[in-house]
């Protein structure tokens, strides 16, 4: 893999292409070289701690963690599920990427390795605007480190044009251990995905929290968003869409 990257630097690196091939069709994309990573076996694995930018989300839909599982089967039609990878939303970097909020959530941490060794570099750092990333020349994505204790409760929502294969209008995850320390991460209502700090500190303060506590908790997730208005959605609707869907998220981790 790496000498194939060092003699065409510039390949295209193609796992599940659902993503690439989107723009391909489009006229969009004309990579003068392709580098398949479908069978590079270190990209596959997946475990309590690590998974691998060629997982699939196929494979992740049967994840032990609600999010993870919940988030899976959102992804496109199952074609697009056998084929797609974590990877891939990780390598595009769009703010609408339904597994980035969940890496978030966790503050899990991007592995990055080339020719020269690797390097781990934290998800903010790695995702650096709308469909940028901190990935350098030679450099491939292995995949994502979880933390070594993922919160118990976790909870995935979005809301789109229509109810499956639909890129997010806006989306959440949230997370919330025993002790009541909560974590919502948002995606497609900022630049790159975001978390909601101000209402992660206000909720992890509630050890059972009321309707006034969720009020407050919805206000303060759609007042930390920084949406805009495009051809998908309004800034407005966009900034309700995520108070609404943080907060029955965090219900579900309540239930």
């Amino acid at each position: 893999m790496f000498d194939a990257l060092a003699s065409f630097p510039d390949a295209l690196l193609l796992a599940g292409g659902t993503d690439s091939m989107v723009l391909v069709n489009a006229g969009v994309l004309r990579p003068d070289n392709v580098i398949s990573l479908r069978n590079v076996q270190e990209l596959k694995i997946w475990n309590s701690t690590f998974i691998g930018s060629g997982v699939t989300y196929a494979r992740l839909e049967h994840s032990e963690t609600e999010a993870l599982a919940q988030l899976s089967r959102t992804v496109g039609s199952p074609q697009i599920r056998a084929a797609g990878t974590i990877g891939g939303n990780l390598g595009t970097a769009s703010p609408a990427g339904d597994a980035l909020p969940f890496l978030a959530a966790i503050d899990a941490t991007v592995e990055l390795v080339s020719s020269a060794g690797s390097r781990l570099i934290r998800w903010d750092e790695f995702l650096t605007g709308p469909k940028k990333n901190a990935l350098q020349p030679g450099e491939v994505i292995l995949g994502a480190h979880l933390p070594e204790v993922v919160p118990e409760r976790t909870a995935f929502a979005k809301i789109g044009v229509r109810q499956a294969m639909v890129i997010a209008i806006a989306s959440v995850c949230v997370t919330r251990d025993r002790a009541g320390a909560t974590t919502v991460a948002m995606g497609a209502v900022g630049p790159t995905v975001l978390r909601a700090r101000r209402a992660e500190e206000m909720i992890t303060g509630e050890a059972a929290p009321g309707e006034t506590a969720l009020d407050e908790f919805q206000r303060l997730v759609s007042e930390e968003a920084r949406p805009i208005t495009d051809h998908r959605s309004t800034e407005e609707y966009r900034r309700m869409a995520v108070g609404v869907l943080a907060r029955r998220a965090l219900e579900r981790c309540l239930a």
